[in-house]
C-alpha cells in the first residue's frame, strides 16, 4: 500500500471521472449518468440531482484532468484553490463500512464541494510525498486515459478503461512474429 485506504480510493475516482470523458467519450451525458458514476463511487451525501449540478461536476472532471498531468506547483495551486473553494474543514469521521478517515465537507455540502475536496485532499497526500510520478497518462498511442500506478515496482502502463494493455501486447507479440519469420 502507497497510501492510506481512503486516499486510495478517492484517487481512483478521480481517475474514473477524468476517463468519463477519455478519447472523446461522454459517460456523464446526463443526471442519470451521474447517479450511477456516483453509485459506482459509493458516493452519498445530499444531491440536487440536477444539469447544474452535472455541470459543475463536469466542470471539476476538466480541472481534475488538466491537474493529472501538470507540474507540482500547477497541481498545488489547484488543489489549494479546490480547498478554498469548498472551505474544506478536515475532521475524522466513521460511516457505512468506513473506519475512520478523513472528510473535509459535511455531507450537506454541495455535491461538487465534496467530490473536488475529496480529490484534493488525496492528491495532497500524493504531492506530499513526492509521488506524482504514479499519475500518468495512458501510453497506449490511441487513448488519452489517466493511470494511476499503485504497483510496487512502478511499472503500470495503460489505463483500465479498455483493453490498451492487451492491444499493445498483442501488436508486440506479431512484430516479434514478423520479425522471427
Amino acid at each position: 500500500m502507497v497510501f492510506a485506504p481512503d486516499t486510495e480510493v478517492a484517487l481512483r475516482t478521480v481517475v474514473n471521472l477524468v476517463n468519463s470523458a477519455a478519447n472523446g467519450s461522454e459517460a456523464l451525458a446526463t443526471p442519470e449518468d451521474l447517479d450511477h458514476f456516483l453509485a459506482a463511487e459509493g458516493f452519498s451525501g445530499s444531491r440536487t440531482r440536477d444539469g447544474e449540478e452535472l455541470a459543475s461536476v463536469r466542470q471539476l472532471r476538466q480541472q481534475l484532468a488538466e491537474l493529472w498531468t501538470a507540474d507540482e506547483d500547477a497541481a498545488v495551486q489547484t488543489v489549494n484553490r479546490l480547498l478554498r473553494e469548498a472551505r474544506a474543514l478536515p475532521q475524522l469521521v466513521k460511516h457505512d463500512q468506513w473506519d475512520w478517515h478523513l472528510h473535509a465537507t459535511t455531507p450537506e455540502a454541495p455535491l461538487v464541494h465534496r467530490m473536488s475536496t475529496e480529490a484534493a485532499m488525496a492528491l495532497a497526500d500524493v504531492i506530499r510525498g513526492k509521488e506524482m510520478d504514479r499519475m500518468r497518462t495512458c501510453e497506449a498511442e490511441d487513448c488519452n486515459a489517466a493511470v494511476l500506478d499503485l504497483s510496487r515496482n512502478r511499472s503500470k502502463r495503460y489505463c483500465d478503461t479498455g483493453n490498451c494493455a492487451n492491444r499493445a501486447h498483442v501488436a508486440a507479440y506479431r512484430a516479434r512474429q514478423a520479425a522471427a519469420g
